[in-house]
């Protein structure tokens, strides 16, 4: 009986506990569900964090800790540099852990080969994701003061071309936020369906 408990035990996934950003934990959730990543456990830290980015490695170094003390061995960063400038990577580096390769979550949902080869074309481009499409007013224009100062849309957006919207899921109802995102913006509207790009192989490599 010991031997087949034990045989089941090694053939389980190591558990891994997952320290998100806020911003991608439904994306992160749909991967795991689709693909039976039972083995992964989640917590996640603000989304609103990418707006004061200083806020980020230390809130992952915190969350390192307390995984640790919880027991779990196997740690990953579902996080890329996201305006860290390298932070991220450096404590991966000190920690021994890993984190989604790529500068930011529209890289590594539109896939990051993809978005560097579209660079060029996509320099005068602002980016939106799902949950951005979703959270417009509270990310973007509350915390720009658009809502008090409509008049500084300009003085902020004046040098974009155009929004682009990365879809992970096709959604009517987001397409249609996304859109009215990028009258509110004054820009040109493109709309991308990208799925979960790399997050899916990340996920699955963990």
């Amino acid at each position: 009986m010991e031997s087949a408990m034990s045989a089941r035990e090694r053939a389980q996934p190591r558990k891994v506990h997952v320290i998100a950003c806020g911003a991608i934990a439904r994306e992160i959730l749909a991967v795991c569900e689709a693909n039976g990543l039972e083995h992964i456990e989640l917590s996640c830290l603000p989304a609103i964090w990418h707006n004061t980015p200083e806020k980020i490695t230390p809130g992952l170094r915190e969350g390192i800790v307390k995984a640790r003390a919880s027991g779990f061995e196997h740690i990953f960063l579902a996080y890329a540099d996201c305006g860290t400038g390298g932070l991220i990577d450096r404590l991966c580096e000190e920690e021994g852990v890993t984190r989604i390769p790529g500068p930011h979550c529209y890289s590594f949902f539109a896939g990051n080969a993809d978005f560097a080869a579209r660079w060029d074309e996509d320099i005068t481009a602002f980016f939106l994701t799902d949950f951005l499409a979703r959270q417009f007013e509270a990310f973007v224009i509350e915390p720009l003061g658009l809502d008090r100062h409509p008049e500084l849309r300009d003085m902020y957006f004046g040098h974009y071309r155009k929004l682009v919207y990365l879809s992970q899921q096709e959604d009517k109802a987001l397409q249609e936020k996304a859109r009215r995102a990028a009258d509110t913006l004054g820009l040109e509207y493109e709309y991308r369906y990208t799925g979960y790009g790399d997050l899916t192989e990340s996920l699955l490599a963990v």
